[in-house]
């Protein structure tokens, strides 16, 4: 149980922890501005910044005079106690049983880290500059030297959302064919996406699990992003982020790969942690939702 001047504490810091991002997101959509690295965790990821905001103690904990959470999804007040109940723990079997799969598929995979960020080339090959996904930012290269450089690279990319933006032509150059359905099946931890989708299961596990869990998810995308978009065919010149000029990384060149090579291992590094808290906050929420399917999976380790 937390008293009110706990959780209010906790909820402040979390808002002030975010605030900086989301805060210029909120300004640059009231102005109609659109950021090409940044709107993708607030256009491709469906959490809005107001539910990211709200801070919550997650399943097994309950807040003193907190009524103001009784409007919230999730949540049961009794007596002016919030917390999420067992019930709504159970009613999310399904959701906790599918993570569970692909967070631990995904955690007992050897990490590749061949693919140098050539997913985002794929998905403008052989598009004309008005076609683009961000068709305001020019090709770094031109349109002719960018299908150059799918076309010379081995691509193997094992994301399905990032695959299923190719380009019709560049799809059959994928050395991999994944789909929607067997994401455990491809997913791998060396993928920036599978990184990045760590926040996309945290999101959808509040009010479940502890806000500080889906921040750190939040953080480590913001900041795996900031590469994706390094490593992309785009000329961002003139783009700033956190006051430092926006520089590419030339995946095209051997420099570029072993700078890009080595950043995809430090945020391999980063996220396993996250998974793995992510996976045990899943297992714990089973115990709730599912203690047979749970035990049983125990005793055929």
């Amino acid at each position: 149980m937390l008293e009110p001047d706990d959780w209010q504490a906790r909820a402040t810091a979390h808002d002030a922890r975010l605030a900086p991002f989301l805060d210029a997101h909120l300004a640059r959509r009231t102005h109609r501005t659109k950021h090409p690295v940044h709107d993708f965790l607030f256009v491709y990821y469906s959490q809005k910044p107001g539910a990211l905001r709200k801070w919550h103690p997650g399943f097994g904990t309950g807040m003193a005079q907190a009524e103001a959470y009784a409007s919230l999804k999730g949540y049961e007040v009794v007596d002016g106690v919030a917390h999420v109940p067992a019930s709504y723990v159970e009613s999310q079997q399904v959701l906790l049983t599918a993570l569970r799969r692909l967070l631990r598929a995904t955690l007992d995979r050897a990490p590749h880290f061949g693919c140098f960020g050539l997913h985002e080339w794929a998905m403008v090959y052989r598009l004309e500059q008005d076609k683009t996904r961000h068709a305001a930012w020019p090709l770094r290269l031109g349109g002719a030297a960018t299908d150059e450089v799918v076309e010379s690279h081995r691509i193997a990319c094992s994301h399905f959302d990032a695959y299923r933006f190719f380009t019709p032509p560049a799809k059959p150059l994928n050395t991999l064919d994944p789909g929607q359905d067997d994401r455990p099946e491809f997913e791998q931890p060396g993928c920036l996406h599978a990184s990045m989708d760590l926040y996309k299961h945290a999101f959808r596990l509040s009010p479940m699990i502890s806000s500080d869990l889906v921040a750190d998810c939040f953080e480590l995308a913001r900041d795996i992003r900031i590469l994706d978009m390094r490593a992309a065919p785009y000329d961002l010149t003139g783009l700033w982020l956190d006051d430092e000029e926006f520089t590419p990384v030339r995946i095209e060149t051997p420099e570029g790969k072993a700078e890009y090579v080595a950043a995809q291992r430090d945020y391999t590094e980063r996220s396993a942690p996250l998974r793995a808290r992510l996976l045990a906050e899943v297992e714990r929420l089973l115990e709730v939702a599912a203690p047979t399917l749970v035990s049983t999976s125990r005793s055929s380790a």
